[in-house]
């Protein structure tokens, strides 16, 4: 995702084969990724290129399992209310797989997006410690900007040393 924010293209279009879907057998890669979760994928790519987005269905080889992806999915493109995501599944950390892969395509392509930079460290933590990490940074960066606008203005209120010996 933040890629596809930092390039901002006109259109996402997503092939939606669902073949990491579970109940899709066998499950790519080990994955078993719930139609809600396809849900909140399609909600977050949304938010690239003014939700100009376009999911075209391949087919696929387990019809109950791309029914239930492609039925949240147009859910989330219609708007729509979605399950909220068990906690269990917040709280899950990524498959190792996955790990290594993201540190390898991050490794190679920050050398030419900056935005993957500040997330190589939170690759393998699970929703909730990422959102928890992201809640504490902006507060700290929050922090920091109020330190700062204190600063200036107990400055501008204080006279300058010159200011000080003219009045003598």
């Amino acid at each position: 995702m933040p890629i596809a924010h930092e390039f901002s293209p006109d259109v996402v279009l997503v092939s939606a084969g669902f073949d990491a879907a579970d109940g899709h057998p066998p499950p790519l890669g080990g994955y078993k990724v719930s139609a809600k979760c396809f849900g909140y994928m399609t909600r977050q790519l949304m938010t690239v290129a003014g939700g100009a987005l376009v999911l075209a269905l391949e087919g696929g080889h387990d019809l109950t399992a791309i029914c239930d992806a492609s039925e949240v999915c147009v859910s989330a493109l219609l708007g729509d209310e979605l399950e909220p995501l068990p906690e269990e599944t917040l709280q899950q950390k990524p498959n190792a797989n996955a790990v290594r892969s993201l540190e390898n395509i991050i490794q190679v392509q920050s050398q030419y997006w900056t935005s993957v930079r500040r997330f190589a460290p939170t690759v393998s933590y699970s929703f909730l410690e990422a959102q928890h990490r992201d809640t504490e940074e902006v507060e700290t960066v929050t922090a920091l900007a109020s330190l700062s606008v204190m600063t200036e203005k107990r400055q501008q209120d204080e006279p300058m040393e010159e200011e000080e010996l003219m009045t003598q």
